[in-house]
């Protein structure tokens, strides 16, 4: 090797350690173009009601920004050609390698999208959320995380329509629907105790009520528990029902309340499968929970980009603001949120 470059290269070498470790500190050093995530395998999206119970996979690789790091990563849908302004989060985790979903709940969360019984064009994107450190504001801090997002798959989806039973004087337009066709419907609903309700099919023209405390065609109309939000779930083979309270609301230092219940409940849109409230708060911080109960809750991730179950305060400033919900994982108690100052 000429000496004069094997010089140069010592050099070079030597001016790399230096930036590399400080006082004994080893220091992380960050691509100038990391490596996105990208789509390894989407399956097919011709989504059919009869594979409802069926399992999906989409595989995708790992953001490399230059040093080893943990993200969050989401798996987005949109309108084709919307660049994602008004994106549905398909799945969410700490990993993109396998991300799991059944064809029910996939068929659900793109009807909020895309109409039903037709092939549209969707665009998918994994979206992953770096956090270097916390506490300074500067680029990869909670306050300002790094974001890197996988190039655009644009597939085409087909997704069926859904049986469904429309609640009948209940006060407002609402459904509960069956994903898999099998008689089984659920979903949320506002229920009031002043209007008793009955549910109909108005496919088959069959109207349900209750027959003593029995589920029943062509019955007299159910009274709700309480005034609020519930899971209903109807069995139409097997004549059966349930009314679960399902109440998410606001609870901190921030809200009316405080820590006390009861919470400031939230309302459901069913085209956006989001909980939201329009609310004025004050300087604190706050946390979602169910039916006013912690076995329920949902929390800060430690980077600061999503929620989870137990999770840290949310912090907020005094305003008025309209804070938006999405539970992406009932069962595993993981979501996001907006909040937007009014």
């Amino acid at each position: 090797m000429n000496k004069n470059l094997f010089k140069y290269l010592t050099f070079i070498g030597l001016i790399g350690l230096m930036f590399a470790c400080s006082k004994d500190e080893t220091k992380v050093g960050m691509l100038i173009s990391p490596n996105v995530p990208t789509f390894q395998t989407v399956p097919d999206l011709t989504l059919k009601r009869t594979s409802g119970k069926d399992t999906l996979e989409f595989v995708g690789t790992a953001v490399d920004p230059g040093f080893q790091a943990s993200a969050n990563y989401f798996l987005e849908a949109a309108v084709s050609g919307t660049d994602f302004a008004d994106a549905v989060i398909i799945a969410s985790g700490t990993q993109d390698k396998s991300m799991k979903i059944t064809v029910s709940d996939l068929n659900g969360i793109l009807l909020k999208k895309f109409p039903a019984d037709k092939v549209s064009a969707v665009d998918l994107r994994i979206r992953s959320v770096l956090i270097v450190d916390a506490g300074t504001g500067a680029p990869g801090t909670s306050a300002n995380p790094l974001v890197y997002s996988s190039a655009t798959k644009t597939v085409n989806a087909t997704i069926y329509g859904l049986p469904r039973l429309d609640l009948v004087n209940s006060g407002i337009t609402q459904s509960i629907s069956s994903p898999l066709g099998d008689g089984k419907y659920s979903g949320f609903v506002k229920l009031s105790t002043a209007k008793p309700f009955t549910l109909k099919d108005p496919d088959a023209n069959i109207t349900y009520g209750i027959s003593g405390a029995k589920f029943a065609v062509n019955g007299t109309a159910i009274t709700s528990p309480d005034n609020g939000w519930y899971n209903l779930s109807v069995d139409t083979k097997l004549l059966s029902y349930t009314i679960d309270p399902y109440m998410i609301g606001l609870v901190g230092d921030s809200t009316p309340n405080g820590w006390n219940s009861p919470d400031q409940k939230m309302d459901y849109n069913a085209a956006t499968g989001t909980w939201s409230i329009t609310i004025t708060l004050i300087d604190g911080t706050f946390k979602f929970r169910k039916n006013d109960g912690w076995a329920w809750n949902l929390g800060y991730n430690a980077d600061s980009s999503s929620l989870v179950y137990n999770g840290s305060n949310v912090p907020i400033s005094a305003g008025n603001y309209t804070i938006t919900l999405t539970i992406t994982s009932d069962a595993s108690q993981t979501g996001t949120y907006k909040a937007v100052k009014n």
